[in-house]
């Protein structure tokens, strides 16, 4: 017996939106039905030229919100920017549900397991709004998101014992478009010693990531000391550098290490990391991925010991622009489980079956 495929709209043309809209257009289960875009300039386009196709799909983005949210759709699949906007973002999300609408997004990070990180009156609001919409909110992607949620606790199940588990982003940033990401939020070609770039103030590193170490704790039973613990250690790039983003001159910051560790007892036990660089030779006494370009790492010390390097590249040979492919198609590939979840906040710890199931060419 058929079912009709999900409507489903796509907030933002961006560097995610677009792969977005290449994903909804090849599910067969999911039909796309409006994209919301932020500038007039991209107004009244076909999406499928916004989004880099040879052919148009029938669908005219739109800067109009209130219509998209007059189309009533199963799920928005929204990758608008929010790290430089949270609370906009989550009214922005609240809205939604509240509406009746799922939504699977990248976005705030913070979203991703929001117990122990958003402050209680803004997750009630959520959950009320939720309720009350009779909608789910799932925010995720690759990082973070599947690489440190889903695929650490995949692989505890393997374990006998678990003395630690620290999950690892090491990548090399040169070819990521997101001046304003690398620019005025990691503080990329500043001063070393900047202290106006929003990710190192205090705090902030547990606000965006402390939701994976936190979710790992969860998902393994584990109670932890609180405030989390964030290490940072900025080094200048050794050379001019030039990225697609930012150009760095040399002194200025060209790579960053940094930590968030969830403690039981005063004992590290889970471990979430970033070393980001901006040319793949700097800080060569740090770890590096086994292929060059970027990796993500798990490692798990215990009985038995082990590690996985997950490690992806597009079809034009960039990790970078496969990182945007897999963050849009964990989204996508989470709708129909999203749509079908009871009203609420639904995490990876609900969607550990999540496939691509029907995308096999």
């Amino acid at each position: 017996m058929s079912t009709e495929p999900l409507r489903v709209v796509g907030w933002s043309t961006g560097t995610v939106g677009r792969h977005v809209i290449a994903g909804i257009d090849r599910h067969p289960d999911l039909e796309l039905v409006g994209v919301w875009v932020s500038g007039p300039e991209k107004d009244g386009q076909d999406v499928g030229r916004l989004a880099g196709f040879d052919r148009d799909l029938g669908v005219t983005a739109t800067t109009d919100r209130d219509a998209l949210i007059a189309l009533a759709p199963d799920a928005i699949v929204h990758t608008a920017m929010t790290d430089d906007r949270i609370f906009e973002a989550i009214e922005d999300l609240q809205a939604f549900v509240a509406a009746g609408i799922n939504v699977v997004s990248s976005g705030p990070v913070l979203l991703q397991y929001p117990y122990g990180v958003l402050w209680d009156e803004a997750l009630s609001s959520l959950e009320k709004a939720c309720a009350e919409g009779g909608a789910s909110l799932h925010v995720n992607g690759i990082d973070p998101g599947f690489a440190n949620d889903v695929l650490p606790l995949v692989m505890t199940s393997l374990s006998q014992r678990i003395d630690q588990v620290k999950v690892s982003e090491i990548a090399d940033y040169s070819t990521y478009y997101q001046p304003v990401v690398m620019r005025d939020i990691f503080g990329f070609g500043k001063p070393v010693d900047a202290d106006d770039v929003m990710l190192w103030q205090p705090g902030i590193l547990s606000m965006g990531w402390g939701s994976v170490v936190r979710q790992i704790a969860a998902g393994l039973g584990v109670t932890l000391d609180e405030p989390l613990t964030e290490t940072v250690d900025r080094r200048p790039a050794p050379v001019d550098t030039e990225t697609v983003s930012v150009d760095i001159a040399a002194g200025t910051m060209g790579a960053v290490r940094f930590q968030v560790i969830g403690r039981v007892d005063g004992e590290d036990k889970i471990v979430l990391e970033h070393i980001t660089r901006t040319a793949e030779d700097q800080v060569p006494e740090w770890p590096t991925p086994p292929e060059g370009g970027g990796c993500y790492r798990v490692e798990i010390t215990g009985q038995p010991m082990m590690k996985v390097d997950f490690t992806h590249r597009g079809e034009d040979g960039d990790h970078n622009v496969s990182g945007m492919v897999t963050t849009a198609q964990r989204l996508v590939n989470s709708v129909s489980s999203v749509v079908a979840a009871e009203p609420g906040i639904v995490t990876a710890l609900d969607l550990l079956h999540v496939t691509g199931k029907g995308l096999v060419s």
